[in-house]
């Protein structure tokens, strides 16, 4: 089976200077969606036909696996078909697809194909409650489809059909050049329609079929940002409901956005308005707090993360506590029982088991061991303005609060920093570090006192 996706056209009511097929959807371009799924039928051929945009869409989307047509004028649905034909297999059915409906299912199509096999010509339809703008499945008494009429150009009772035409077509590949060549576009558009290839297959003897999917929503397109927040809605809600039935624990399914793929345990929460970009895997076990934005993490087994935390590129071991307003970006490793608290932001850094680092610090590119105990105010002097350098810190260090570490350096094990000390020289085990310093009492000191105007 060849597959052609039409993703040409401009998107005019998207006003945007975007191709309206790289609007992002749950983090991804909606021609990425559609290419996903086109994947999983294994098609013969896959072919991408771009018009507007055409330079950032290829560079959007290229791949090994897919060929790109381009259709200079957006001359109809037709006419784009027509630009793919030198790249796709005659011998074999062609399934056609659309770059702006993301959210068909390979299901559906599987069964659309399966219906028209080889010589059949298979049409997706659905059956709305209000079919404005819509084409209308025109059928006979017999209930056999006779032709599609496109909006503009039904008439009064045509417009009362409820089947429409979704777009989604499969078709025999050898007679199609003839058919695309063969169409006129003496219609209220202007333009070579698609549809209009049904007439002819049905006058050349192939069968005429239908499906329908599971879900209206698999056939709804983006032409407006309304529409494109309305199928986030919809596609953030089939990500809800998938991880309710897998046994996740949502506080509210309408207030997740998953941009990626989220994969959970055992027995994980999830509190409101979370979202979690590109692979973000959740052990048993796991609770996440509200307003939190993990992305490309693996959190361990048991471990708490509060409120507002922000997480990238990073991982996290079991039993962990983070946040709240605690950051990890990318490279930071956090081992078992780790607790990294409010106002606590790591990067490039790996922390040992059971250390914390609970108030108002930073840790970047260092390595601390377990059992450390890094006091509020504390921060890793990595940057020399050139240069990132790296600080080891040994196990059961305890580093007093408000103290500077100027990388590179190296502290052992077993050291103990007093409060407000810059430590710039490496430390050998078991010492007391503090930068020596006097402190004066004056009596007698009276507070500025303020003026009266």
């Amino acid at each position: 089976m060849n597959i052609v996706i039409l993703a040409a056209g401009m998107g005019k009511r998207m006003h945007s200077a975007l191709p309206k097929v790289l609007h992002p959807l749950a983090g991804r371009p909606l021609l990425s969606h559609v290419l996903d799924t086109a994947r999983t039928l294994d098609p013969t051929r896959l072919v991408v036909v771009i018009g507007h945009g055409a330079d950032a869409v290829r560079a959007a989307v290229a791949a090994p696996d897919v060929q790109f047509a381009v259709q200079e004028q957006q001359l109809g649905t037709g006419h784009a078909l027509a630009q793919a034909l030198p790249l796709i297999d005659p011998n074999v059915p062609t399934l056609v697809l659309y770059g702006d409906v993301p959210l068909t299912r390979a299901s559906t199509l599987r069964r659309l194909t399966d219906a028209a096999g080889r010589n059949g010509y298979g049409i997706l339809t659905v059956t709305l409650d209000d079919p404005t703008g819509y084409g209308r499945i025109v059928r006979d008494a017999a209930g056999k489809v006779v032709r599609i009429v496109e909006q503009k150009d039904a008439s009064a009772a045509e417009r009362e059909i409820a089947e429409i035409n979704t777009g989604i077509v499969v078709t025999p590949t050898a007679p199609l050049a003839g058919w695309l060549a063969a169409l006129k576009n003496d219609n209220a558009q202007g333009e070579f329609y698609l549809t209009d290839v049904v007439e002819q297959a049905k006058a050349a003897g192939h069968p005429i079929v239908t499906a329908q999917p599971d879900d209206e929503a698999e056939t709804l397109g983006v032409n407006s940002k309304q529409q494109l927040a309305e199928l986030e809605r919809v596609y953030q809600r089939n990500v809800a409901d998938s991880l309710l039935v897998a046994g996740v624990t949502l506080a509210d399914p309408a207030r997740i956005d998953v941009r990626g793929t989220l994969t959970c345990g055992r027995d994980v929460f999830i509190d409101v308005n979370c979202v979690f970009e590109g692979d973000v895997t959740l052990a048993d076990n796991v609770t996440i707090g509200p307003n939190c934005v993990i992305r490309n993490a693996a959190i361990g087994a048991g471990t708490r993360i509060d409120a507002y935390t922000h997480i990238e590129d990073a991982s996290v071991g079991a039993q962990a506590v983070l946040g709240p307003y605690a950051r990890l970006r990318p490279g930071a490793k956090l081992a078992d029982e780790v607790h990294v608290g409010n106002f606590v932001e790591v990067k490039n850094a790996n922390i040992g088991h059971g250390s914390k680092a609970n108030h108002l610090s930073y840790v970047g590119d260092a390595d601390i061991g377990a059992g450390v105990n890094i006091g509020a105010g504390t921060i890793t002097c990595n940057y020399d303005g050139a240069n990132k350098h790296r600080t080891v810190i040994e196990d059961n260090v305890f580093v007093g609060s408000d103290t500077q570490l100027v990388a590179p350096v190296r502290v052992g094990r077993g050291v103990t920093i007093a409060a407000g000390t810059t430590v710039w020289k490496d430390v050998a085990d078991d010492m007391l570090v503090l930068n020596e310093k006097s402190q004066v009492s004056k009596a007698g000191y009276a507070r500025p006192v303020k003026k009266k105007k």
